[in-house]
C-alpha cells in the first residue's frame, strides 16, 4: 500500500514509518525539518532507511507545494503526524500554531481529496480533552474547553477531518495519543530533559506540588494502534484514545527516572503552568474492540527501556 507520512522524520513518525516498512508498504515522508528542536536529530531518525522511503521537505502552511507533493507521491493512505507540538510553546506563539495545525491539515486532508487518497488517519491529542473531569477519559465525553492553543488546534483537525469525511467520504480517523515516549523521544519532552539532568547532576523544574498525573504511553504501543487503524472501516468518521490506561503522578515518574538512572534529583519546585492539564486518564476499550490496540509496555517496564536508550546515544 502506498502511505504518505505528515512528519515522518520526527519521534512517533520515525518509529511508524519503520513499522510500515517491515509490514511491506511503500511509504512517503513529507516533514518540514523546523528548528522547533535540532533538524539533525530528525534527519539522523530516518537516517539508516533514507534509500527504502522517498522523503520530501516541504511545509504544511504551503498549500501548493502540499498538493504537488500529494499529487506526485498518490497515497492510498495518509497519515498526518506533522504538527507544532506541545501546550506551553503554542501559548507564546500561538499564530504559528494555528497556522501549522490548522491551515495545515486543512491542507493536508484537501490535497489528499484532490489526488484521490480516500483515507486519512489524524494524530490527535490528550489535550483536547481539558478540564473534563469524568475519569477514564472516553471518547463521546463533551469538550466545552480546552486550555491551550495546542489542544484548540487538535480539536479543530478532529473537526475538519468529519467535515472531509461528511462532504468527501473521506474516511478519517483521529487518534488521541497520550503522553508518548520511548527511546528517540523529543528532547524537550519531561522524561527525555530529566533523564538528561539527572544523568549529569543538574537539577530538574517540577511545576506543580507532584500530583499532576499523566496517562504515559510507550512508542511501541502507540505505532501498533496507529497500523491498527489503517484497515478501520466501520465508520468513516471515528475517534480513538491510544493510552496506556493507568496513570502516573510527576512524582512517580520523577522516582522511576532516578532508579533507572542510578542518581537522585535535584529538584527545583515551580508552581503549576498556564494551559497544563491536572489529569490525562485515556478509557481505550474502544480501541482495543475496534483497532486491535493492546497496549504491552507499562511505564515500570518503558522508563528503564528509554534510560538505557538515552545511555547508549549520549555516551
Amino acid at each position: 500500500m502506498k502511505i504518505l507520512v505528515t512528519g515522518g522524520a520526527g519521534f512517533i513518525g520515525s518509529h511508524l514509518v519503520r513499522a510500515l516498512l517491515l509490514e511491506g508498504h511503500q511509504v512517503t515522508v513529507l516533514d518540514d525539518f523546523n528548528d522547533f528542536y535540532n533538524p539533525a536529530i530528525k534527519r539522523s531518525n530516518l537516517a539508516d532507511i533514507a534509500n527504502h522511503v522517498a522523503i520530501v521537505e516541504g511545509d504544511l502552511r504551503d498549500e501548493a507545494a502540499v498538493q504537488e507533493i500529494f499529487s506526485k507521491a498518490r497515497p492510498e493512505v495518509t497519515i498526518h503526524l506533522a504538527a507544532r507540538a506541545g501546550v506551553r510553546p503554542s501559548i507564546l506563539h500561538p499564530k504559528l500554531y494555528l497556522e501549522t495545525n490548522v491551515n495545515g491539515t486543512f491542507h493536508v486532508l484537501e490535497a489528499a481529496r484532490l489526488c484521490g487518497c480516500e483515507r486519512m488517519i489524524f494524530a490527535s491529542s490528550s489535550s483536547v480533552y481539558g478540564l473534563a473531569t469524568t475519569v477514564p477519559f472516553h471518547e463521546e465525553l463533551a469538550l466545552p474547553q480546552t486550555l491551550s492553543p495546542y489542544a484548540a488546534t487538535k480539536l479543530a483537525g478532529e473537526q475538519l477531518c468529519g467535515n472531509f469525511s461528511y462532504l468527501y467520504g473521506m474516511k478519517t480517523v483521529s487518534l488521541r495519543f497520550f503522553t508518548v515516549y520511548g527511546p528517540g523521544q523529543r528532547p524537550d519532552l519531561a522524561i527525555h530533559a530529566f533523564t538528561h539532568a539527572i544523568t549529569l547532576g543538574r537539577p530538574i523544574k517540577k511545576f506543580g506540588d507532584g500530583s499532576t498525573r499523566r496517562d504515559y504511553t510507550y512508542i511501541d504501543d502507540i505505532v501498533q494502534g496507529v497500523i491498527g487503524a489503517i484497515s478501520y472501516d466501520k465508520k468513516s468518521f471515528d475517534i480513538f484514545n491510544l493510552g496506556g490506561h493507568k496513570t502516573t503522578s510527576l512524582t512517580e515518574l520523577i522516582a522511576l527516572i532516578e532508579k533507572a538512572v542510578g542518581r537522585t534529583a535535584i529538584i527545583e519546585e515551580h508552581p503549576e503552568q498556564k494551559g497544563d492539564m491536572p489529569l490525562t486518564y485515556a478509557q481505550i476499550s474502544k480501541a482495543q474492540q475496534f483497532l486491535g490496540y493492546n497496549p504491552k509496555t507499562p511505564i515500570e517496564i518503558g522508563i528503564p527501556k528509554f534510560v538505557e536508550w538515552y545511555q547508549q546515544t549520549t555516551h
